[in-house]
């Protein structure tokens, strides 16, 4: 069910710092912060050969960001988002498995700008999972 791995998302204390990081001391090419208000986040994307790493800022103090920064505050492994051909029918799927979906369980438009749904981390054995329509 799962395809190619979009993205492994890094929650960071300061965008600035570590887009730096990424580009200047990795050598990697890193897009502009995108703000993401629906979402509470904003946004940079590491381009990698073969993926991405998107790194997260919080957006406002209701931000889901800012919780995790407060327990991990220099940053760290968000969740890992996988590609899927129909969203849908991998909630579906995933939901008659017993596997719980966030939220309302209906698709929100992402940062890539498709349907995207999140995972509960307990039902996968501690890694908040993010599944994008491919």
């Amino acid at each position: 069910m799962i395809g190619r791995l979009n993205h492994v998302a890094i929650a960071v204390p300061d965008l600035s710092a570590a887009s730096a990081t990424y580009g200047a001391v990795l050598g990697a090419r890193v897009s502009a912060p995108v703000p993401q208000p629906a979402h509470g986040v904003t946004v940079v994307f590491v381009e990698l050969p073969n993926t991405k790493i998107e790194l997260l800022q919080p957006l406002g103090d209701a931000s889901p960001i800012k919780g995790f920064l407060e327990r991990n505050p220099s940053g760290g492994i968000h969740h890992v988002c996988y590609e899927v051909d129909d969203i849908y029918a991998a909630r579906d799927r995933l939901k008659a498995e017993g596997a719980r979906v966030l939220g309302d369980g209906e698709p929100k438009i992402g940062a890539h700008d498709k349907p995207v749904l999140f995972l509960h981390p307990k039902d996968f054995h501690g890694t908040l999972i993010e599944l994008e329509q491919a």
